[in-house]
């Protein structure tokens, strides 16, 4: 199996209790979307057009931003959608 070098295990931050034995078990397997399933990503134009216009009147020439959306599973269980509605440019502080 193909395990791409930026990805990394699991991890939990510490806690006084655990509910499980964290003592790893069986074989290394991916947990990234596209593993198992067929992602598709729909954009709405608004926040495309949005995003486009902040990035021209931005006088810098990175910035940061956020795209919002929903992630729902196909109803054949075969796939997923990554639907992005919202655009957000968030703060420069």
């Amino acid at each position: 199996r193909f395990v791409p070098k930026r990805m990394v295990p699991f991890s939990f931050p510490l806690s006084k209790c655990a509910l499980w034995d964290p003592v790893p078990m069986g074989d290394v397997i991916g947990a990234h979307v596209t593993y198992y399933r067929n992602p598709r990503l729909s954009l709405v134009e608004k926040a495309l057009r949005l995003a486009y216009r902040h990035a021209k009147q931005s006088e810098k020439k990175s910035f940061s931003c956020f795209l919002l959306g929903t992630l729902a599973a196909d109803e054949d269980g075969e796939g997923v959608t990554l639907t992005i509605d919202r655009f957000d440019p968030g703060r420069e502080v």
